[in-house]
């Protein structure tokens, strides 16, 4: 189980360090770590480059968290290892590529913010779950009109998902991520209380 969960962290690790915005830049010549927030996440592109971009971004960054953690259900079931494992390294697997979107080693570990590949995580896990995380995320975001709400409100989802898991792990790392997240928005929040930060409606808007 060792071995397991060390191979699956730096997969997972190696997949989330390939970014939507990676594509972007290709495509465009924008690098979003360079324009508008600075950050490698969708909203960025769709405020810096409209929604088409940002669609794509988005795409990437939450499809190759289902793949990732897809292809470890579908591995290591074929092994001796018990369901309650595998959910593990799923978890395990997802909170790796989150952190590789996060800290990707080929941009100085600065990368975005791990929203997208949340919802992909999620949505591996139970389709169900990623549904009602999706609608969740835009209705809190719309409702408090802050994108953060909205993004908070998936960890939450997270969180409640993992507690009721069989096994106490997931919901140790599913915790390890809403810090990690609190961390990478504290400019965020802190422009929340400085009435500066960019609102859902405005965002929105960004053809």
């Amino acid at each position: 189980m060792v071995f397991a969960s060390l191979t699956v962290l730096i997969a997972g690790y190696l997949i989330g360090c390939f970014l939507g915005s990676n594509i972007v830049h290709f495509l465009t010549g924008v690098n979003l770590k360079n324009t508008g927030s600075k950050n490698a996440g969708a909203t960025n592109a769709v405020i810096s480059l409209g929604w088409k971009y940002g669609i794509l971004v988005v795409i990437i960054d939450i499809g190759k968290a289902i793949l990732a953690i897809l292809l470890v259900k579908n591995i290591f079931s074929n092994f001796y290892f018990t369901p309650d494992e595998i959910v593990i390294l799923s978890y395990i697997t997802g909170a790796a590529v989150i952190l590789g979107h996060n800290f990707p080693f080929h941009m100085n570990f600065n990368g975005g913010k791990g929203t997208a590949s949340l919802v992909g995580l999620l949505i591996a896990m139970g389709w169900k779950v990623g549904l009602l995380a999706i609608i969740s995320f835009f209705a809190f975001a719309f409702i408090f009109n802050y994108l953060i709400v909205g993004v908070f409100q998936l960890y939450i989802i997270l969180i409640i998902q993992a507690f009721n898991e069989s096994t106490i792990i997931p919901a140790f790392i599913s915790i390890i991520l809403f810090i990690v997240a609190i961390f990478l928005h504290i400019e965020n929040i802190t422009r929340i209380r400085e009435g500066k930060e960019p609102k859902m409606s405005l965002i929105y808007k960004r053809t």
